[in-house]
């Protein structure tokens, strides 16, 4: 591998740590890194391989929309619950480093489903359903951003 190489592969390092870790934009990382080879490259393989790192993360940006909203709507989980678990997760991010954003997350939607069910088993279930979303969420865009990563390991070989 060349040095351009090894520099669009970190930054795609980077991108795939980001999804999983939900503190970086890490799919646009991804498609950044394929999008610096690409334009450096410019060859056909290199356009394909941008098209399909796009289509790879477009499709997973929507998938994780639509199964994490449908698992939310049949547990009945309102968006309000969310809202208060985001804005509870990014206070965290701050004030605790590292594991701040997952602990209040759970937290806030714990405190908003306890609030709004006054019921602990239920707002514990409506809980587990959030955490269960957001974790799908993570999976789908990791396989999408996957599968851009890939392409790209795919024609650094071949070429």
């Amino acid at each position: 591998m060349t040095p351009f190489e090894l520099l669009c592969a970190a930054i795609m390092v980077v991108g795939l740590f980001g999804v999983v870790v939900q503190v970086l934009p890490g799919t646009l990382l991804v498609l950044g890194g394929i999008l610096l080879w690409a334009t450096e490259v410019q060859t056909a393989s290199g356009w394909v391989v941008l098209a399909i790192g796009v289509v790879a993360t477009v499709a997973a940006w929507i998938g994780k929309y639509l199964l994490a909203g449908r698992g939310l709507k049949k547990a009945a989980v309102p968006n309000r619950t969310l809202v208060v678990g985001g804005v509870l997760g990014v206070v965290g991010f701050f004030v605790i480093p590292v594991i701040g954003l997952p602990l209040l997350f759970v937290l806030g939607v714990y405190l908003a489903e306890q609030a709004r069910l006054r019921d602990r088993s239920k707002a514990w279930i409506s809980t587990k359903a959030a955490i269960r979303a957001t974790g799908i969420t993570i999976l789908v865009e990791l396989a999408g951003a996957m599968v851009a990563v890939g392409a790209w390991v795919i024609a650094i070989l071949v070429s």
